[in-house]
């Protein structure tokens, strides 16, 4: 059976349960069949549209199903799900902390960094192209790009999962303003400014860069100073007592 971790916030609506073992096929139907056997778990985990709320993160095995298959993420006996919710004094709130998988993003990062040093030393503007493309579409997913390249690390035990709290939207915008960077360079290799190309090219090695080494999301922080102002798309506000854009702290 797969077992299900229960945070403390959530035990007093499971009789005081740590752990509960479900056989299911994927996530969505351990969480449906945990809320049938602990209705008042439901308004926790669910929206009105029955959806699992925004604030709510699920791990299997210690990584985000957001990041696998979402809610289908398939689970098998042996596996190991956590619920985890964020809390703002005492209950459920959208605007607390989260969940993300920094050896994930560093894995990502190490990809960017990695092949665009390929293809400015090969002179290859069509990977530096794809590179751009891969970003987008991790964007779009809400996902690191690179995502099934760090998948084949944790298989062959290479790396570890980091799952530290943070916001994972930040990210997601950082990664999406990268692509963009990238996407002018591929313009300006169309209409044949090299130089230029390859100057915005070696802006996203060095964010990248800034990020994988030094631990500071440039993105990051632009999508805060967003969000201070009050620019509807930014929600997350930077996690207290943490400078924006800089890695949080190992738990």
């Amino acid at each position: 059976m797969t077992t299900l971790k229960i945070p403390t916030p959530l035990r007093p609506y499971t009789d005081g349960m740590k752990e509960i073992e479900i056989e299911s096929t994927n996530v969505n139907a351990v969480i449906r069949e945990i809320i049938t056997r602990y209705p008042a778990l439901k308004p926790h985990l669910l929206d009105e549209s029955e959806n699992l709320r925004s604030y709510v993160s699920v791990f299997l095995n210690d990584e985000d199903v957001r990041t696998l298959q979402g809610m289908d993420t398939p689970v098998k006996q042996e596996d190991h799900l956590m619920i985890v919710p964020s809390i703002a004094g005492g209950l459920s709130s959208e605007s607390a902390i989260a969940k993300v998988d920094h050896a994930a993003l560093r894995t990502n990062q190490a990809m960017i960094i990695g092949l665009l040093l390929i293809a400015f030393v090969a002179d290859l503007p069509t990977l530096a192209l794809i590179v751009g493309v891969i970003m987008a579409i991790g964007t779009v997913l809400a996902k690191p790009g690179f995502i099934l390249s760090y998948r084949l690390l944790r298989q062959w035990k290479v790396i570890k999962p980091e799952v530290l709290p943070d916001n994972p939207e930040p990210h997601s915008f950082a990664q999406g303003f990268g692509s963009i960077v990238l996407f002018g360079a591929a313009i300006a290799f169309g209409l044949n400014g090299p130089i230029v190309a390859w100057i915005l090219t070696w802006v996203v090695i060095v964010l990248a860069g800034v990020n994988l080494f030094l631990g500071f999301c440039v993105g990051c922080a632009v999508y805060y100073w967003l969000n201070r102002i009050g620019l509807p798309l930014f929600r997350q506000e930077s996690p207290a007592g943490r400078f924006p854009g800089i890695r949080p702290p190992k738990v």
